[in-house]
């Protein structure tokens, strides 16, 4: 804890972190007047759109698990339909209705319904659910794998800010030592103890620095519109960042490190979810020699109605002539015979009332008096024998992707190895850069104080004050980034670990 402390942040950039501030949430959305890492990182997850777009591919996943096991289900259909059938002479292939001595039909009014169930089992559909969960997985990895990018993202960005705004203390901090020599100068002149041109180089001076000022601030604001463009939400200038950064002495290991990384990386853990769905994908294709089973049941109903009932009336009258005339004839063969058989009596086969009346009923049926027609149930096993090398290739193409997966894998656990050794290294040096910076900044400031002095009392030239001063800035902002430097290299070696490095050295963030 001692090292942390003595390495920790000058004066100047504690300074800028205490007074940094953010343009960032809508009042809507009801945000404290200090804005923490962690509260910046909740709120990206909340409105940023990109990621939001990530999050809805979840929504899907979990809805192809629902229909994979819906697939097992048996399926229902109801089909009911209205039809309207003009009058006129029909045809059926060569023949037409006025060959079969109808001749004009009416027209007709017709419905009709079918309810069916149909149940399909096969082993592609058996290994669906497994699959549709283990891509859910993938699709949650990779979910978790952009919230973490996000967090980097958003951590770098609330970074620039922090260096934006300690670069503008800095640059204020510089134009007033500008505008302090200038007013030295000033004086020295009024005495007779410096020239005319000390005080315009002192002018030059305090005008650069007022430019550096200036740039700065553009560089604040700049920051500031890239943060809020992160967090997804509207511009605001009345936050202020509170995440508090300390230098600290890193003391992990690459091993440490990388096997933290096996465990933690988001990435790694979506590559390896998605191996584990194309593991199942090879099963899946192979289920294609399973036999199938196809069992199908439906109902179906109809109705037929006339809108001429004469028409109707007209057909039963003529069925009943030519059953009274067969009776007719039939009587005159029976009373032909050498042994007359009993004579029928053709008069019960006149159309009578009831029956006309039972023919008006049967014509009123539309649209729902359906006449319901037998029931079928059909079973069919299909066992496929040669399909074109379809299924071979199904079967290698999943291996091939199962390979390609577990290649991925392996590619990006070489990579971590490497990238955490770069990481860690970066630390290091930005870590012992800082330390050296600081040591740097401090006799810095002691050479300007001692060309101050010194030129007070016209033992110095305004030229060796004004080196002083250049350096003590050039100091001042090695300091501010070497410390940022330390702090960009830790978030992006988190980023590659997956875990928060920071509180586990408590550090602070």
């Amino acid at each position: 804890m001692a090292r942390v402390a003595r390495y920790s942040c000058t004066r100047f950039l504690a300074a800028a972190l205490a007074l940094a501030s953010l343009a960032t949430v809508p009042a809507a959305a009801q945000t404290p007047a200090g804005l923490s890492l962690e509260d910046a990182i909740a709120l990206a997850k909340r409105h940023n759109p990109t990621f939001q777009a990530h999050k809805n591919d979840e929504g899907v996943a979990d809805w192809n698990v629902r229909s994979a096991y819906g697939a097992l289900l048996p399926g229902a259909a109801l089909n009911s339909a209205l039809q309207y059938q003009g009058s006129g002479e029909q045809r059926f292939g060569s023949l037409s209705t006025g060959d079969f001595g109808f001749g004009s039909l009416p027209s007709y009014y017709l419905s009709w319904y079918s309810a069916g169930l149909n149940l399909d089992v096969s082993g592609t559909k058996l290994f669906a659910p497994g699959q549709a969960k283990l891509q859910r997985d993938a699709t949650r990895a990779q979910i978790a794998s952009a919230a973490a990018n996000l967090e980097y993202v958003v951590s770098q960005h609330y970074l620039n800010v922090l260096r934006a705004d300690g670069g503008e203390r800095l640059a204020v901090q510089q134009l007033e030592r500008a505008r302090q020599n200038l007013r030295l100068a000033e004086a020295r002149l009024a005495v007779g103890a410096a020239t005319t041109l000390e005080v315009k180089q002192a002018e030059v001076a305090v005008g650069r620095a007022e430019v550096a000022l200036l740039q700065a601030r553009n560089a604040v604001g700049t920051a500031r519109l890239r943060l809020v463009q992160q967090l997804g939400i509207e511009f605001q200038d009345s936050l202020r960042l509170t995440t508090a950064f300390q230098v600290f002495e890193p003391s992990w290991t690459g091993a440490e490190l990388y096997e933290r990384a096996l465990q933690a990386n988001p990435g790694l853990a979506a590559l390896r979810a998605s191996a584990r769905a194309a593991d199942y994908g090879v099963r899946m294709a192979r289920s294609t020699y399973f036999p199938s089973l196809s069992l199908q049941a439906g109902l179906s109903g109809f109705t037929r109605q006339a809108n001429r009932t004469d028409y109707l009336i007209g057909q039963a009258q003529a069925a009943a002539t030519g059953r009274i005339q067969q009776c007719q004839a039939l009587n005159e063969i029976f009373r032909r015979l050498s042994d007359p058989l009993p004579l029928q009596d053709c008069t019960e086969f006149q159309l009578t009332d009831t029956q006309r009346r039972a023919v008006l009923a049967e014509n009123d049926r539309f649209p729902f008096d359906f006449t319901r027609q037998p029931g079928v149930l059909t079973l069919v096993i299909s066992l496929p024998v040669f399909t074109g090398f379809s299924r071979q290739r199904d079967v290698e193409a999943a291996k091939a992707a199962q390979d390609d997966a577990r290649h991925r894998s392996r590619e990006l656990e070489l990579q971590l190895r490497a990238d955490i050794a770069a990481g860690l290294a970066a630390v290091r040096t930005a870590h012992e850069s800082a330390r050296l910076e600081e040591r740097n900044q401090v006799v810095a400031n002691e050479q300007l104080r001692l060309a101050q002095e010194r030129y007070r009392l016209g033992a110095a030239s305004f030229l060796d004050l004004v080196e002083a001063e250049t350096l003590k800035a050039t100091a001042d902002k090695a300091q501010l980034d070497a410390v940022f430097d330390f702090h960009d290299a830790l978030a992006g070696l988190e980023a590659v670990v997956g875990t928060p490095l920071r509180r586990a050295e408590g550090a602070g963030r």
